[in-house]
Parts: structure tokens; C-alpha cells; sequence
């Protein structure tokens, strides 16, 4: 792929769907999802969804989180349920844990489950191999493979498709796990090390590999509106100053894709560590969450100047 200028806009819904006609030479597709399904209505729509997926030309399909709602069971059964849910997509789907997976299992509605040995199940059930899930799989490079010191964290991937790197990170809802307990603290802190350390390595990969855009996924929305010191958005701040400072000296685009407040939004939230205005290489989209059970369809076009361009569906 050709090297891109570095001008920058955001376009709106209408210029999307027009650019969404024809893309570059080299360019892809992929789809967005996540917050659903949250009940037995949503099983069957989301089914469905992923038939629809299916039938598009796209590369593969991430799920940013939340696979069930925060009041239902955090068991056993409902996680290998939605294994063989999510297993059942027609293309390559990468998914990311969300705060209803494990960190908020503790409640009653969810079986007052310890929080941490949930995340290890889901690490058992979902992460133990270096490959998407899916009918047809893709092959990933997961931390616990890539580095020892963090050898715990194989829900965290790394790929690269079409010269654009793509990684998830293990960063959820209700304040990144912050805040709670002492146990549960420590947890923040040692996830929060290896999350930067995994950021860090995917910008370094970009930048010498000269790749033309970072994607990076999580589950939580580090509710950029409010500010820094807010006890709901403390649990943030490190892995945004990161993200904001790699994002400028890597100059090119980087989107940043999460679910956790379910609806669909596109746009450049993130603050310039420089100027302290909108980072201009920086894009921030939300997919929908249930109630409704929609995706983002992300076209990759390495001939326009801001390469990804999400519409929704």
C-alpha cells in the first residue's frame, strides 16, 4: 500500500456511504460488533446478524465485549453458549472481554462470582489458542506467546491484514476494574502494565514495518467527556495519555474501536498531549449495543486520506 498524506477530516454519514461505493487498490473490509447478545430475543438476532455478515465480502469481524448482560449468569454454561455462538460466524472473529464477562460477575444477579476467576475461564475457553474464533479462523499472536513476563494476558492479539495492525486489549467497563477492592486493584495495576507494554509493541511493529494504520480495540468507553480526574474514567488515564502520545509520533491513522455505552458514533474525542486540541490522526468509533443489535461495516480505502470509513448497519 501507497504511503498517506497526512491531511484529515471527518465526513458525515452521507459522504461515508458515497466514498463506501468504490475503495483503492488493496483495500478491505471488516465488521464491528459488540454489547449483545443480552437475552434469549437477542440470541436470535444476533444469529441472524452474523448470517448477514456473513454474506458480505469482509475480512473478519471483531467483538468488542459484553456478551451478555451484567444481571445475567456469569456460568459456565452461558460462556460456553456464546462460544458456540460466536464460533458459528461464517468469517474470522476476533473478540475482546467486556466488564459483564467478568469484572461485574461479583453481583447477585450474575452469581456473585469472583471477578478474577472468571477472567481466567474466559483466558481457558476463549484465548488459549493462537487463532480467531469462527468457522474459518485467522491466526493471531497473543501476549501470552509473545511475551513472558506478561504470560497471563492471551485475551490481548496482535495481527496484521491488508498493512494495517490491528490489537486488542483487555480493557473494560466500570472503570478498567479500578476502584473496587485491593485484590482488585492490584489486578488493574499488573492488566494496565501489560496492556501498555502490548500498545507499545503494536505501535513499534507498525512504525517498522511501515504499516499505513493502527486499529485498536477494547470494550470499554473511557467516557472522554469527562474529566481526567472523575471517579468513573480514573481507571483510563495512563493507557490514554499512551495512546494520545504514540498516535502523534505515529503520524498516521489510528482508530480506536469500543463498545459499553451501545451507540454508534464516529469521532476525534482524544486531546493532542502538544495543543491540546483534537488529535487529527486519531478516530474514535463506538458500535451499537442492545438493545439493538446492529454492526459497523469498516471499509479500509488506502486511497482516501483518513483510511477507515465506518458505516453502520
Amino acid at each position: 500500500m501507497r504511503r498517506m498524506t497526512r491531511a484529515w477530516a471527518l465526513w458525515s454519514p452521507v459522504a461515508l456511504l458515497c466514498c463506501s461505493v468504490a475503495f483503492g487498490q488493496g483495500g478491505f473490509s471488516f465488521a464491528v460488533v459488540g454489547d449483545a447478545p443480552y437475552n434469549y430475543q437477542e440470541e436470535g438476532e444476533f444469529t441472524a446478524m452474523l448470517e448477514r455478515i456473513g454474506r458480505e465480502d469482509l475480512a473478519f469481524v471483531i467483538h468488542v465485549g459484553d456478551f451478555k448482560s451484567g444481571s445475567s449468569p456469569c456460568s459456565d454454561p452461558v460462556f460456553r453458549q456464546r462460544r458456540e455462538l460466536l464460533d458459528a460466524s461464517r468469517r474470522p472473529l476476533i473478540y475482546t472481554p467486556g466488564d459483564n464477562e467478568w469484572t461485574d460477575c461479583h453481583r447477585a444477579s450474575a452469581g456473585s462470582h469472583d471477578p478474577l476467576e472468571r477472567l481466567r475461564k474466559l483466558r481457558a475457553l476463549f484465548f488459549a489458542e493462537g487463532r480467531s474464533l469462527g468457522r474459518k479462523t485467522l491466526p493471531l499472536l497473543r501476549q501470552s506467546e509473545a511475551d513472558g513476563k506478561h504470560s497471563a494476558y492471551s485475551e490481548n492479539a496482535m495481527w496484521d491484514y491488508g498493512g494495517v495492525l490491528f490489537v486488542t486489549l483487555n480493557v473494560p467497563g466500570s472503570n478498567n476494574n479500578f476502584g473496587r477492592t485491593p485484590e482488585m486493584d492490584r489486578e488493574y495495576r499488573q492488566r494496565g502494565e501489560a496492556n501498555r507494554t502490548w500498545l507499545a509493541r503494536a505501535f513499534r511493529r507498525a512504525e517498522e514495518e511501515s504499516l499505513e494504520g493502527v486499529v485498536v480495540a477494547m470494550q470499554a468507553d473511557p467516557l472522554f467527556e469527562l474529566e481526567p480526574s472523575h471517579p468513573r474514567r480514573t481507571g483510563y488515564g495512563e493507557l490514554l495519555a499512551q495512546l494520545a502520545q504514540q498516535a502523534r509520533a505515529y503520524g498516521k491513522p489510528v482508530l480506536l474501536i469500543h463498545g459499553d455505552s451501545h451507540r454508534y458514533r464516529h469521532d476525534r474525542p482524544l486531546a493532542d498531549p502538544a495543543t491540546g486540541r483534537s488529535l487529527a490522526n486519531l478516530a474514535r468509533l463506538e458500535t451499537f449495543g442492545s438493545p439493538v443489535v446492529g454492526w459497523v461495516k469498516v471499509i479500509v480505502d488506502p486511497s482516501h486520506p483518513g483510511l477507515f470509513l465506518p458505516e453502520s448497519h
